[in-house]
């Protein structure tokens, strides 16, 4: 099975998804940019989602397909936990009853020097362990996200987030693509094993 940002990951015992083997690095990079500049390392994306999340203001936008084909998008809270994207969602909100039934999505974000855009499949995450590193993540950056059972709680979240509690999915990265917004310009597409 694949995993979250490129990783192998297999249903655990327990249920849920979690992680075994990382394997984050893209397998082929193609350089986009057709003013000359060099193609872009990878390294510079994922660096910053890993210092900047979850203690930066940053807005993730999460698209999904509906059961009839249009597209639907939505801000969601996301962090980079060791080298894997994870967002939440509440169990009745349009993306969660997209993805249950169609786990293909995409997720935009503006980071320092470089807007990206990350392509994959979102599983939903039950697995104690995952569920308990990522919501300490969440909590550094202010959220007091708690595992219960195997979703979130917390004394708030996002206004359009609905009521607890809030699922955690983790993104299975297939395609991302970068275009740096300060020097070193450039645009490039990195592929991951899917």
């Amino acid at each position: 099975m694949g995993g979250p940002a490129g990783m192998a990951i297999s249903a655990a015992s327990s249920g849920g998804w979690g992680m075994t083997e990382i394997m984050t690095e893209p397998i082929s990079t193609r350089n986009l940019d057709r003013y000359g500049s060099a193609e872009l390392t990878w390294s510079r994306p994922r660096d910053i989602l890993a210092s900047d999340t979850p203690g930066t203001d940053l807005t993730f936008f999460v698209a999904t397909v509906r059961p009839n084909g249009r597209p639907h998008s939505a801000g969601v809270g996301a962090v980079w936990v060791d080298d894997a994207l994870y967002f939440t969602s509440g169990p009745s909100t349009v993306k969660s009853h997209n993805l249950a039934a169609n786990p293909a999505c995409s997720v935009a974000v503006r980071l320092r020097s470089i807007d990206l855009v990350l392509e994959g499949e979102a599983h939903r995450v039950t697995k104690a362990s995952t569920l308990e590193r990522v919501a300490a993540v969440y909590r550094t950056g202010g959220w007091p996200a708690e595992v219960d059972g195997d979703a979130f709680t917390a004394p708030f979240s996002a206004p359009s987030a609905g009521p607890p509690p809030w699922y955690l999915y983790a993104l299975t990265l297939h395609t991302a693509v970068g275009v740096a917004t300060a020097e070193p310009f450039g645009a490039t597409r990195w592929d991951f094993a899917s």
